[in-house]
């Protein structure tokens, strides 16, 4: 897409890697610092080494201290850091943890409709239930409470629901959760004893105005121990997303709260299994937990490329928004966060018979012509689920601005073109 990687962690990548550059003049004194730290901790001075399941003890307690440098000074414990393959590793090592049972008595997972793919494939491997709950298009994707406690009312029908997995900000829906929110789920999954997964992959992703990520640890802490004592939480974040965009690296950290220690140890255990996440990863990791600081010879640079992007993306956000209102029968929720709009598609009577003709999804058969008329390749909402009746697509903000000007415009032509053909 175009977003050129940040300079400082890979000049840091290629000393881990390649050692020898530790003699080169050319790499400031900061990224020199950063690598023989991170060289130290593994076997053998090298990122070729195994390194402990859990993750490098030092990234460890570098995650540790951003999380409470992030969440105002509330104390987070290296012990409950688990580093994985990216956060989609952590996210399935919960979910494999928590499935149990048989018939009635099978695992429920909540999780919210429209949701990314990896939740429902995960739980389908897994064997456990999918519970879907709706997120409120009305109310720019908001989670309702009574939604939740009806989606679990059915479910108790046929499973035992014990999973409540949330995305904040949203994937495929962009939206953020206000504090409030996050306070009431908090409630419900005390008072309904439902262990909470929250994946917050896009935290640094918030670009709405009177917008602002709050992570549920944060928040759940400051709740006081009636809640912070009890609740059981797991939350993810990763190297891939944000301004890092590095997710070919497959780094990401877990962090577990309230967990019985009989089961933290099973897992520990889990995870051995895997052997270790890869050693670049947790690197990566560790220096976008430990980024360059004011007077260090990187802060300038890295300061000034990380505000280009999220300046970059928080402007794409906002156009992709406008223009996709201007079109007529296409109608798109302000872009809070994350990187993604999740517009709704009116689609004519005819294009849904088409559709169906051919055995496809109504956005499915759209995406598919848009993609063979226009090389635009976009992300049907069935694959994400959606009330019935309703269609969507999803599309990424990430393309250069001006790329993306040409992209909203064909998308215009030929949205208004299909309907025309299908009416």
């Amino acid at each position: 897409m175009g977003q050129q990687p940040i300079t400082f962690f890979r000049q840091v990548m290629a000393l881990c890697t390649y050692p020898q550059l530790l003699d080169d003049n050319k790499f400031p004194e900061d990224t020199k610092s950063r690598a023989r730290r991170i060289l130290q901790s593994c076997g053998g001075n090298s990122i070729g080494a195994y390194t402990t399941s859990q993750g490098i003890d030092c990234v460890r307690h570098d995650v540790a201290n951003y999380i409470q440098r992030r969440d105002g000074g509330i104390p987070s414990d290296p012990d409950n850091i688990y580093l994985t393959t990216g956060a989609s590793d952590g996210i399935v090592t919960i979910l494999k943890l928590l499935t149990a049972g048989e018939g009635r008595t099978r695992t429920g997972v909540m999780i919210s409709i429209p949701q990314y793919p990896l939740y429902s494939a995960s739980i389908a491997e897994l064997g456990a239930v999918q519970v879907n709950y709706y997120l409120n298009e009305e109310k720019c994707w908001s989670l309702d409470i009574s939604e939740l406690q009806r989606s679990l009312q059915a479910a108790r029908e046929h499973c035992i629901p014990r999973v409540l997995c949330i995305i904040n900000p949203g994937n495929p829906t962009g939206q953020v959760q206000s504090r409030q929110c996050i306070e009431d789920v908090i409630k419900f999954a005390a008072k309904e004893n439902l262990f909470l997964m929250a994946d917050e992959v896009y935290q640094d992703n918030v670009y709405a105005e009177g917008c602002e990520f709050h992570s549920f640890k944060k928040v759940l802490f400051e709740m006081g121990p009636e809640y912070s004592s009890k609740v059981e939480l797991a939350s993810f974040h990763s190297t891939s997303k944000c301004y890092m965009g590095e997710c070919g690296f497959r780094g990401g950290y877990m962090e577990v709260i309230n967990m019985d220690p009989e089961v933290k140890a099973q897992l520990t255990k889990l995870v051995s299994v895997r052997l270790c996440p890869p050693a670049p990863g947790q690197a990566l990791m560790d220096l976008v937990v430990n980024s360059p600081q004011p007077g260090e010879p990187s802060y300038q640079t890295f300061i000034k490329e990380r505000t280009a992007i999220l300046s970059a993306l928080a402007e794409k956000a906002k156009l992709t928004e406008e223009i996709l209102n201007t079109v007529p029968g296409i109608s798109c929720n302000p872009v809070q966060g994350a990187m993604y709009s999740f517009p709704c598609i009116a689609l004519p009577e005819r294009a849904i018979n088409a559709a169906k003709a051919k055995g496809q999804a109504p956005d499915m058969f759209y995406c598919m012509k848009l993609l063979e008329e226009t090389g635009i390749c976009l992300v049907p909402g069935s694959g994400f689920g959606q009330r019935e009746g309703t269609y969507h697509f999803r599309m990424t903000i990430l393309p250069p601005t001006d790329k993306l000007k040409i992209l909203l415009n064909k998308l215009k032509e030929f949205h208004q073109k299909f309907t025309q053909q299908y009416s």
